[in-house]
């Protein structure tokens, strides 16, 4: 079989939960140099994110918030500070938590802590997913080329269906931000979505529900 010739499967499979992958207070905070590069327009793909947060909301589809935290005396960083991030995220700092005002997180919303980029390791995320029936992750966040792409990993290795919102994620620079959406679409054919795309399958689902 030629699987250039396999059609994509549709965006929302089974049932979907939107994942909002490390939208935190800093994001929106103005600041000369960041521990964490950011390309340009970050903060506005953010804030792009309230839209799909927003119709989740109001058509039952879970969202499920991710907060990248670490412990102030630096113990879980591990290998991650071997590169071009400097230390970020302190439990201790205002700016790690989720950005409240920008995305309408709410105390009662499903918040998974994670300790290193991909929700799944060392988290119950996957157990979160199985409670909820979960087939279909909906991505959107930052950044496109870490906590998104490793994310977006493991949910494939774990076969979940998994989508990206492109216009709601940004990445370090843009060019590993388009890197990474090539490296994704490479392992789920369909796997790049846009914003407007993703509003009308998710509006599908209240409508129809899963097919």
């Amino acid at each position: 079989m030629d699987m250039s010739e396999v059609a994509p499967h549709p965006i929302i499979v089974g049932k979907p939960a939107l994942i909002v992958i490390d939208i935190q207070a800093g994001t929106f905070v103005e600041k000369k140099t960041r521990a964490i590069p950011h390309m340009p327009d970050y903060a506005e793909r953010m804030l792009a994110s309230r839209q799909a947060i927003d119709l989740a909301r109001s058509t039952d589809i879970p969202v499920i918030f991710i907060q990248e935290v670490h412990r102030p005396d630096l113990v879980d960083f591990g290998r991650e500070l071997d590169g071009s991030e400097t230390v970020h995220c302190l439990e201790d700092n205002p700016e790690t938590e989720i950005a409240i005002e920008q995305t309408g997180f709410r105390p009662t919303d499903y918040l998974i802590k994670k300790r290193r980029y991909s929700a799944f390791f060392g988290t119950d995320f996957e157990i979160l997913l199985r409670g909820l029936r979960v087939q279909t992750l909906l991505l959107c966040g930052g950044l496109t080329n870490v906590c998104v792409h490793y994310t977006f990993v493991d949910g494939h290795q774990s076969d979940y269906f998994c989508r990206v919102i492109e216009d709601c994620v940004a990445g370090s620079s843009e060019r590993a931000h388009e890197g990474a959406l090539e490296a994704m679409e490479y392992l789920q054919t369909g796997a790049r979505r846009s914003l407007s795309e993703v509003l009308a399958a998710m509006s599908s689902y209240a409508e129809h529900g899963s097919r």
